[in-house]
């Protein structure tokens, strides 16, 4: 058997992981290869064993001041050899040398793999729960705004505050979800809340919401339900915010999967108390 190779993955090695993730249940947006691919090109990387993709992963790097790793995923004949260890330190070790010294690393990471990612130097932070429901039909708001139609530097400023850093690249996009929506809401000059809905396998996923109350929470969540009604949707909540639990059991959703929040140095500080749905397991 020939020896492995770890290298940087290719535009259709990066559907081969999104195909593999959809597999083991992620339910993966229908677009979001596309955007992850023009958010970091040199971000995916891969196994290959005799011309064969055995695993895969990503190692985004958002301006060299924080990496977020996601996609790790080793083929289900090739598992319990080591390769997915060595792999997985490869990848982590090649993120640091993508980003400015003393920046951190996050990820989410599957629940049973909690103990390996701290025996990587990983520290558990919170766990991330996925709330499932319907998506039901709400009065039209008329404060809402498409994000679109806002200053792009006021939506920056805005998912900066609560992702922590700048990743203006990825937003561009995001905020066009094909079949989806981007909302927001303004007050006084001011974006106080913000939300993405995109069509995935199954239904529909909501994130990033970020909001400064329950209220406008409310409000953008019931916006972005409107484009899913009657179908499955998704939300996936900081267990550190009580209030995004709240919110999700209001609307009848109920945890299915989950992952725990990990960071590999210092944790970012960011508001959680008002970030009620994450962006994506993926890249953060």
């Amino acid at each position: 058997m020939l020896p492995k190779t770890f290298r940087k993955a290719t535009r259709s090695e990066l559907d081969l992981a999104v195909s593999w993730a959809a597999s083991e249940g992620w339910n993966p947006g229908r677009n979001d290869a596309e955007v992850f691919w023009q958010t970091d090109p040199e971000g995916f990387v891969c196994i290959e064993q005799e011309g064969q993709v055995i695993g895969t992963g990503s190692i985004v790097s958002y301006g060299g001041k924080f990496g977020f790793m996601g996609f790790f995923i080793v083929r289900e004949d090739f598992r319990g050899q080591g390769i997915g260890r060595d792999f997985w330190n490869w990848r982590r070790d090649r993120l640091f040398s993508r980003l400015d010294p003393g920046a951190a690393i996050g990820m989410d990471g599957v629940f049973a793999m909690q103990d390996f990612y701290s025996k990587g130097g990983f520290h558990f932070s919170h766990r991330n729960l996925r709330m499932q429901g319907t998506a039901g039909s709400f009065a039209p708001n008329p404060k809402l705004v498409p994000l679109t139609e806002l200053p792009f530097d006021m939506v920056t400023a805005c998912d900066r505050l609560h992702f922590g850093f700048a990743r203006d690249t990825f937003l561009k996009t995001w905020i066009q979800p094909e079949g989806g929506a981007s909302l927001g809401l303004v007050e006084n000059g001011v974006l106080v809340a913000m939300g993405v809905v995109r069509p995935c396998l199954t239904g529909y996923k909501i994130g990033p919401l970020f909001a400064e109350s329950a209220g406008s929470a409310k409000i953008i969540f019931e916006g972005l339900s409107n484009c899913a009604t009657g179908k499955p949707i998704f939300l996936d909540t900081p267990e550190n915010n009580p209030g995004a639990l709240a919110l999700a059991t209001r609307y009848g959703l109920e945890e299915v999967f989950g992952c725990a929040r990990m960071y590999y140095g210092n944790a970012p500080e960011l508001p959680w108390q008002n970030i009620y749905g994450i962006t994506t397991f993926e890249l953060g």
